[in-house]
């Protein structure tokens, strides 16, 4: 009896290897320091923001990379955890990840922020632009951009505060966050347009989100033509 139940957790350990190698889990990049100060203004920014469809050839950079995904949930505060974008009672129901194809820095998959640690974590092997331009409406930018931003939330981490108005705060939160990253990719000539035609369950199957996690807007990101 007590050799079965060695080689059984023996199996389990295995099959749960195999699993998190499959998954990518455990496999995290930690980010360049985002910055603070720039030579664009953001009058400027303003003043250039369009939706980008189209892109010039070439990867990102994990520079820039690193910049827009703080721009969107970046901590800006240690003491308290504040964040780039304003949320309701600061209680932050969004969770950024990136499809990332062709980057020399970071191997094709796709990767969750963590805004405390500034890195990203992958959670998926691959690259996914495919299926989620399938569950998309086949909107090409999708397959066009180098790097994909998804914004998802958490409605619940909302609810339990602000109860039936949590929903409206959280699409309210997403809309911030995602003018920061098309100000940001001004500063950065990184081009993006975006997206909120796709089919929900679609996409959160294709990219594996956690229950309750429903997908708000997607982000194709390329490189612009330098000003």
């Amino acid at each position: 009896m007590h050799r079965w139940l060695i080689a059984m957790l023996m199996v389990l350990a295995s099959l749960q290897a195999q699993s998190d190698m499959q998954s990518g889990a455990n496999t995290a990049i930690d980010l360049p320091e985002p910055r603070h100060t720039g030579t664009v203004s953001i009058e400027q920014t303003l003043a250039e923001r369009r939706s980008v469809r189209s892109f010039a050839p070439g990867a990102l950079d994990l520079d820039q990379v690193a910049q827009l995904v703080w721009s969107a949930q970046g901590v800006t505060r240690r003491a308290d955890g504040l964040r780039t974008a304003p949320s309701a009672g600061a209680t932050y129901p969004l969770e950024i990840d990136l499809l990332v194809s062709g980057m020399a820095e970071i191997p094709d998959g796709v990767y969750r922020y963590d805004p405390g640690r500034h890195r990203l974590e992958r959670r998926i092997e691959g690259d996914l632009r495919r299926a989620l331009h399938d569950a998309a409406l086949r909107q090409s930018p999708i397959l066009a951009a180098p790097v994909v931003m998804v914004i998802s939330g958490q409605v619940s981490r909302t609810a339990r505060r602000y109860g039936a108005r949590a929903t409206q705060y959280m699409f309210l939160e997403a809309g911030h966050a995602a003018q920061n990253v098309y100000l940001q990719g001004v500063a950065l000539d990184v081009g993006t347009v975006v997206i909120g035609a796709f089919h929900d369950h679609e996409v959160a199957t294709r990219l594996q989100l956690r229950d309750g996690e429903q997908p708000l807007y997607i982000l194709p990101l390329g490189r612009t033509a330098s000003r």
